[in-house]
């Protein structure tokens, strides 16, 4: 392990700064950052050895939770056909290297442990696609952690390793590798937006009241996490509306600097079709219309600078 430290040399590229998602002041982790990412995987080690050398070297516990989650996000990779015998216990996550939510959740949940950090999983609800709107009886498909570094609930954060890795298709068959800090210590509105625990002990926040408000809600993509999401218009996840009605959508963001291009894509396979569209970004609120041309129904999604940002189901007269 030592010489594994004498290794580190200055001069790495250090990645993007936070995202105004965050719960954390404003914090500048680039040098945790950079540190961790020249550890590299740290294959064939232990738990505790790994743990020993990602965290160790800090000694602010919200400085050991980033080293952690840094590492994780970059070093397990999303488990899409997990071996329904083998359980996602830490030893299990760092012999394959592959998890699921919960994978991840317990790997970061022992890490933390180990440095000291109180950290519990928390089993949930998450959307990936359109047609999870509406549902009423979804069984648990995710787990994420609250890392508690006081008595009150205000110093409970919010994180998702596994989000933080990379994403999922909507059809839940293809993960792509992505890392965003953006499910580091999440504003809390944020990440309620995304997430709905099974336990309402562990809704921390301003949140949809039940199980059921959150699945009639929109599908919150990642792009809209890291530009810090609070708000959204619809805030029905199904749009129903009449041919050539104009549709009007605002969101609520911490920051919207960086937009330069929204997009709307609807239908579905050989129909599906995108459309550049124009917007307003007044402040802290992204905001445009639309007009569904055809009277049919069919998934809806609004892009920003690219990348999904959120999902809806149009029904459309």
């Amino acid at each position: 392990m030592k010489n594994l430290l004498k290794k580190l040399l200055p001069g790495f590229i250090l990645i993007a700064g936070f995202n105004a998602s965050a719960q954390t002041n404003g914090r500048d982790f680039k040098t945790i950052d950079a540190y961790v990412k020249s550890l590299g995987p740290l294959e064939n080690m232990s738990m505790g050895t790994i743990n020993n050398v990602v965290s160790k070297k800090f000694t602010d516990k919200i400085d050991k939770a980033r080293a952690i989650y840094y590492w994780i996000a970059n070093n397990i990779t999303y488990d899409l056909k997990p071996n329904r015998n083998i359980k996602n216990t830490a030893a299990d996550v760092l012999l394959t290297r592959k998890a699921t939510g919960t994978g991840f959740a317990n790997l970061f949940q022992d890490m933390c442990s180990s440095a000291d950090i109180r950290c519990l999983t928390v089993d949930g609800f998450v959307k990936y696609n359109t047609q999870q709107i509406g549902e009423k009886d979804e069984e648990i498909n995710d787990s994420w952690v609250v890392v508690q570094l006081g008595q009150s609930p205000e110093e409970w954060y919010y994180a998702d390793p596994a989000f933080g890795s990379g994403y999922l298709s909507t059809d839940m068959k293809e993960f792509t590798r992505s890392y965003t800090d953006a499910y580091f210590f999440t504003e809390k509105v944020t990440f309620n937006l995304q997430h709905f625990p099974d336990n309402s002990a562990w809704k921390l926040g301003s949140a949809p009241k039940s199980k059921g408000d959150f699945f009639d809600m929109p599908v919150i993509k990642t792009a809209a996490m890291e530009l810090g999401i609070t708000k959204c218009i619809p805030n029905d996840g199904k749009i129903k509306a009449k041919a050539d009605k104009a549709v009007r959508f605002s969101f609520t963001l911490k920051s919207s600097e960086a937009i330069t291009k929204v997009a709307v894509g609807i239908g579905e396979k050989k129909k599906y079709k995108v459309e550049e569209i124009q917007y307003s970004n007044s402040g802290s609120v992204l905001s445009f219309t639309y007009k569904f041309k055809d009277a049919n129904s069919y998934p809806v999604t609004v892009y920003v600078n690219g990348k999904e940002f959120a999902l809806y189901y149009a029904e459309i007269e």
